[in-house]
């Protein structure tokens, strides 16, 4: 498939000279990175109030006696929260540290270095501002990375950093145990909705999947700047691992904006516009944002598998059997959704939207 273009992107010198200059000194932040009115719309619940986003067991639920109740405690998990964490996941942990390990020794790297996979031209993958929107001119609080990491045909290896030279191979291992923890986690989504378990896999299965990869600067102006616009993730289904313990994800909930307080060894599992449409609305894809730590950076990777039926964006035809339910949503051709999807967000507006019946 060919790549959307996205024209937000910058080129290698601005990505390089407009990082240089704001995060070198980040008591005196340039006007492209000031966006206090976005950063204070809306209500962020305070640490007083007593709030749990939801917690899945992978434990419970490969557990015969348990996975019943585990089963209905993910379902509802996605349906009104559209996020969760899960624990005793099962991937291994040498896989995950050398993820990490590498991440954090990539952003440790001189501009110059980073910069050499820098995003080209109008494409997506690479290293740059990839959340800036050019009707805003706003650029987001991070260094950020985007692969396409599966299928290996899909992939553009001159994109693919070597320095550090453990990168590549960390980042091979890590984009297959996550396959195989996104298939383990669907066969229980399609429990938990009813539908034949194939029918859900099969969705996914030898599916896009691409990963990012972001450094948040700590900001003492917290108020002034963002991490991450708040945005809906556009594919599937997404996985997030915290390289490490500060905080930032917000999630929007009934108006207001929940802080996600990162469990230990715990992957951010959530519900991207993709499953929303394949589940016919009845998992949601939620709103969510990065606000920066006012003293501590924070790293994060990020894995995104794309989902399609047959080539289409649509519902799973096993949702739709029972008498009087109708689809939710128009189906679309996933090439067509996909450039949609990147026009949308361009945009600042959510591409889902217009497929509602």
């Amino acid at each position: 498939m060919e790549a959307p273009s996205y024209d937000s992107i910058v080129n290698r010198n601005e990505i390089t000279d407009a990082a240089a200059s704001a995060f070198a000194n980040p008591e005196q932040i340039p006007e492209k990175y000031v966006r206090t009115e976005e950063v204070l719309d809306g209500v962020v619940v305070g640490e007083d109030e007593r709030y749990e986003l939801p917690v899945v067991d992978m434990a419970r639920l490969l557990d015969p006696e348990l996975s019943a109740s585990e089963i209905a405690k993910l379902g509802d998990a996605c349906r009104n929260w559209g996020f969760f964490q899960l624990t005793n996941h099962g991937v291994d942990e040498e896989v995950v540290q050398r993820m990490k390990d590498n991440t954090v020794q990539f952003f440790s790297l001189p501009l110059g270095s980073k910069a050499k996979v820098a995003v080209r031209g109008n494409g997506f993958e690479g290293f740059g501002h990839h959340y800036s929107r050019a009707s805003s001119g706003k650029l987001d609080w991070a260094e950020s990375m985007i692969l396409v990491t599966q299928p290996p045909q899909d992939r553009n290896m001159e994109m693919w950093p070597t320095n550090p030279p453990t990168f590549r191979d960390a980042l091979e291992v890590y984009s297959v145990e996550m396959i195989d923890l996104a298939m383990r986690l669907l066969g229980f989504m399609a429990a938990d909705l009813g539908v034949e378990q194939e029918a859900l896999l099969d969705a996914f299965t030898g599916k896009r999947q691409s990963m990012a990869i972001h450094y948040y600067h700590p900001c003492r102006h917290r108020e002034k700047v963002m991490g991450i616009t708040p945005h809906t993730d556009g594919l599937g289904l997404t996985l997030l691992l915290h390289v490490d313990d500060t905080p930032g994800l917000q999630i929007r909930k009934d108006g207001r904006w929940f802080p996600v307080r990162p469990l230990p060894g715990a992957f951010v599992v959530n519900v991207a516009d993709i499953l929303d449409v394949l589940t016919n609305g009845a998992y949601a894809s939620v709103e969510h944002r990065v606000i920066p730590d006012a003293e501590r950076g924070r790293t994060t990777v990020v894995i995104f598998q794309e989902a399609s039926v047959g080539g289409l964006v649509a519902p799973l035809p096993g949702l739709l059997e029972e008498e009087g339910t109708h689809a939710r949503y128009k189906s679309i051709e996933i090439e067509e959704y996909i450039k949609g999807n990147f026009n949308a967000l361009e945009q600042g507006t959510r591409f889902i939207e217009s497929l509602r019946i």
